[in-house]
């Protein structure tokens, strides 16, 4: 999952940045509103977290133009700006949640995968493949019902293969759905991750395609 940051405030920019990548997220950060409203024309982005006092011109703003633009992801309003007449005008101008500062990271994190499945309505919250189960909401993961303990960013790998299976998904693919858009797609660094969730789960899980991609093949079930 991809998500656009426009916070100005440079310390706080960073932490919630490092935060979001931590727990899996792939993040561009910009620190005033017309980045941010040049980011969210030209990328691809499952989220916008948009301050409100931003230089240039204000998160109200950069959501007024977003839509003008027909850009119509969703958008969490994170600001200090905490009367209700503030609240009020951010949701009314289209933003789907507002959290007033300061905030608790886990509410934060909550905040957002409430959005995240809000916006799909055919979004579910458990797969099964074969002997893998995986639950996005607990973000826990069983094989042949024994709980298998992962990183951040292995469950994100394997969310992304499970939700796509039986689909081929090439290295440039999921670097861009898990890694940042800087990514060296010259590194190692995914083969690493899949020969970590190939051992914790079993080699035969997650297939390779020479010189194509990768793959988990098998009936999905949906819950």
């Amino acid at each position: 999952m991809k998500i656009l940051l426009i916070e100005d405030e440079p310390k706080l920019n960073q932490f919630i940045k490092d935060g979001l990548q931590q727990n899996g997220y792939s993040v561009e950060a910009a620190l005033n509103g017309s980045a941010g409203l040049e980011l969210a024309s030209i990328g691809k982005f499952d989220l916008v977290v948009l301050d409100i006092m931003l230089p240039g011109q204000s998160g109200f703003d950069v959501l007024a133009n977003m839509r003008q633009f027909k850009i119509h992801t969703p958008v969490i309003i994170i600001s200090a700006l905490n009367e209700t007449d503030h609240v009020v005008r951010g949701l009314d101008a289209g933003a789907v949640d507002y959290i007033k500062k300061p905030f608790e990271f886990p509410e934060f994190l909550a905040r957002i995968r409430a959005v995240t499945r809000k916006g799909d309505p055919k979004s579910y919250t458990s797969y099964k493949v074969g002997n893998l189960e995986i639950n996005l909401l607990t973000r826990k993961v069983f094989f042949d019902s024994n709980e298998v303990l992962l990183t951040n960013r292995e469950f994100s790998l394997l969310e992304l293969l499970v939700i796509n299976c039986n689909r081929v998904l090439s290295k440039t693919e999921i670097a861009e759905k898990i890694w940042e858009v800087s990514f060296d797609m010259g590194s190692n660094v995914i083969e690493v991750h899949l020969s970590q969730l190939r051992r914790k789960l079993g080699e035969d899980l997650i297939h390779t395609k020479v010189g194509v991609g990768y793959y988990i093949e098998g009936v999905l079930l949906k819950q």
